[in-house]
């Protein structure tokens, strides 16, 4: 392993976290539905767990309202139990073979609850991160210490993945900022 290879290998895996992150702030409402709400609220199925999704047709019936109609009658209940159980504050309700999920309007008190949730998914990506340089680095020091790179190319590839590092953990605050910015507009 080269240190170039190093670089790619640390910077791919920051990408992916990045990534990580946009996929997780999708999922915070923002008081508007969408469908990609219900994925991570799992049901138990034949004794495990599993996405909504897997279960269950999820649909947009208007823009403030999901319909949720499981693929068998047997797991309607528990699709409803799930949705109400999780941590999004959604009150379904059944109508036939539909489950029909009101998006509420976002409260000042419950959009500060979603900022902190957003910034609490924001630290665990600068976490991450922050983990990928220490190993790139922990692997340029084994690097050097084999004697596969000398010191000075060892001191710039690490002087190169803190400069990747503050560029993936500045790119977090940006799109934190955006989120919260979206969350507190009315």
């Amino acid at each position: 392993m080269s240190i170039a290879d190093v670089k790619k290998q640390t910077e791919r895996k920051m990408q992916k976290s990045i990534e990580a992150l946009r996929t997780d702030l999708a999922k915070v409402r923002t008081g508007r539905a969408h469908t990609g709400l219900l994925d991570h609220v799992q049901v138990e199925y034949y004794g495990s767990l599993v996405p909504v999704n897997t279960v269950a047709n999820v649909s947009l019936i208007d823009a403030r309202t999901l319909g949720v109609q499981p693929w068998e009658k047997n797991m309607l209940n528990k699709v409803e139990k799930a949705i109400r159980d999780s941590d999004l504050g959604l009150n379904p309700s059944a109508q036939g073979e539909l489950i029909r999920v009101p998006m509420p309007p976002l409260t000042e008190d419950r959009r500060r609850e979603l900022i902190k949730v957003v910034k609490g998914e924001g630290e665990g990506a600068k976490v991450a991160v922050r983990n990928l340089r220490r190993d790139a680095i922990a692997t340029l020091k084994e690097m050097l210490k084999n004697k596969e790179c000398s010191e000075d190319d060892e001191h710039r590839a690490q002087d190169e993945v803190q400069k990747l590092t503050d560029r993936y953990v500045a790119e977090i605050d940006k799109q934190l900022a955006h989120k919260e910015t979206e969350l507190m507009a009315i």
